[in-house]
């Protein structure tokens, strides 16, 4: 069972008829999908509404702003998130949601499935991290598909260590019931809030969601050896 305590911190931003459900089924299409520079084009839309609703939870000061014409008081972010993803697939949604936030400082976290010699299944491994320090920073983790959660809890695990952060706000396109209940049986609810696009109900045996939208890094990089 999903932990009760994260409900509300879950949004799931393609249950609602709008411009992102319409990015969505984009994305998702394996006709439309095929043109490499309109898939990477619509992540980095969703990436953008994504950023616009994360900014609606994040501390505001008022400012005096100074027109042609006069002065004003308004609402200002005290500060930007540090927006972090996961190499390569979690790039067009990364650029997505720093072309809202163009002040942000950024992260990158190297992870990657390796399959286990002479036995079913496979590991994630994390080779590296590049990041600023992220102590009592709100931190926007990206990755468009959350299938196990395995290479987003090892990349939640090197994201503390470099914080702790004041809050995470975890970013996916497409998530499988497994992995959110993954996700939220180990990472605190007053630690986390998760922004989706869908949930779908299945993995197949190499653990990809079903049915989901293939391999995205595949898709918009080319396939890899």
């Amino acid at each position: 069972m999903m932990d009760e305590n994260h409900n509300g911190n879950i949004h799931v931003l393609g249950d609602e008829p709008s411009l992102f459900s319409q990015f969505l089924v984009e994305v998702r299409d394996h006709k439309i999908q095929k043109d490499r520079v309109k898939f990477r084009r619509n992540i980095g839309r969703l990436g953008e509404i994504f950023a616009y609703h994360i900014s609606q939870t994040l501390e505001y000061s008022h400012r005096r702003v100074t027109t042609p014409l006069g002065n004003v008081e308004m609402p200002s972010l005290i500060n930007e998130p540090v927006i972090v993803s996961i190499l390569r697939a979690g790039l067009p949604l990364h650029q997505g949601i720093l072309n809202y936030f163009d002040n942000a400082d950024n992260g990158f976290v190297s992870a990657y499935r390796k399959d286990r010699e002479n036995q079913n299944g496979f590991e994630v491994k994390v080779e590296y991290i590049a990041s600023p320090c992220l102590k009592d920073r709100v931190v926007i983790l990206a990755d468009p598909m959350l299938a196990t959660g395995s290479s987003l809890l090892l990349a939640y695990d090197a994201i503390c260590k470099l914080g702790p952060p004041a809050h995470i706000h975890l970013v996916s396109l497409i998530a499988s019931k497994v992995g959110l209940q993954n996700i939220t049986s180990k990472i605190p609810s007053s630690m986390l809030t998760i922004w989706l696009g869908a949930i779908d109900e299945v993995l197949d045996e190499k653990s990809y969601i079903v049915p989901g939208l293939g391999d995205a890094g595949d898709l918009a990089y080319g396939t890899k050896i």
